[in-house]
C-alpha cells in the first residue's frame, strides 16, 4: 500500500496576498482557483509534483462556528500561531535571497539547528508560518 500527501490546508485572510506570496514569491503553480459568495478556495503546488497541493481557504468558514470563535481564529491567524507548514529545497540560500525580495516577512535567516537541518522562515499574508529547510 502506498500512502502520500495529497492536500495540506492553510487558511488565507487576502486571496490576492495568498497568491502573490505562494505563486510569484514561492514560484508555486496554481491548480484550481474557486470562489463561492465572498470566498475563495487557491489550490497552489510546486512544479513537477501534481500529486502534492497546499489548498488556502478562507478561515472558520464552517457551518457550526460561533463569531466569538470565528474572531478567535483569526486573532491566532494574525499573531502566527494557528497553523504552519514546512518546504524544503536544495538551494536554500537562492530560495531566501528569493523570497526576501519579495518582501515577505522574514521570520529567521538561513540557520544551521541543532536537530541537524539548516533552514529559515518566512510568515505568509495571513501570518502562517513557512519554515523552509535545506535538502541534505
Amino acid at each position: 500500500m502506498n500512502v502520500t500527501i495529497h492536500q495540506a490546508f492553510l487558511p488565507q485572510t487576502d486571496p490576492e496576498a495568498a497568491l502573490g506570496f505562494y505563486r510569484d514569491a514561492l514560484g508555486f503553480e496554481v491548480r484550481n482557483d474557486v470562489g463561492y459568495e465572498d470566498m475563495r478556495w487557491i489550490t497552489v503546488g510546486p512544479a513537477g509534483q501534481p500529486g502534492t497541493s497546499l489548498v488556502l481557504h478562507p478561515p472558520a468558514t464552517d457551518p457550526g462556528i460561533s463569531e466569538d470563535e470565528r474572531r478567535t481564529v483569526l486573532e491566532l491567524i494574525a499573531k502566527g500561531v494557528y497553523t504552519s507548514v514546512t518546504l524544503a529545497t536544495d538551494d536554500l540560500e537562492g530560495f531566501f535571497a528569493r523570497v526576501r525580495a519579495s518582501g515577505a516577512d522574514v521570520v529567521q535567516e538561513p540557520a544551521d539547528q541543532d536537530y541537524g537541518v539548516r533552514d529559515c522562515a518566512f510568515r505568509d499574508p495571513a501570518g502562517n508560518l513557512v519554515r523552509v529547510h535545506q535538502l541534505l
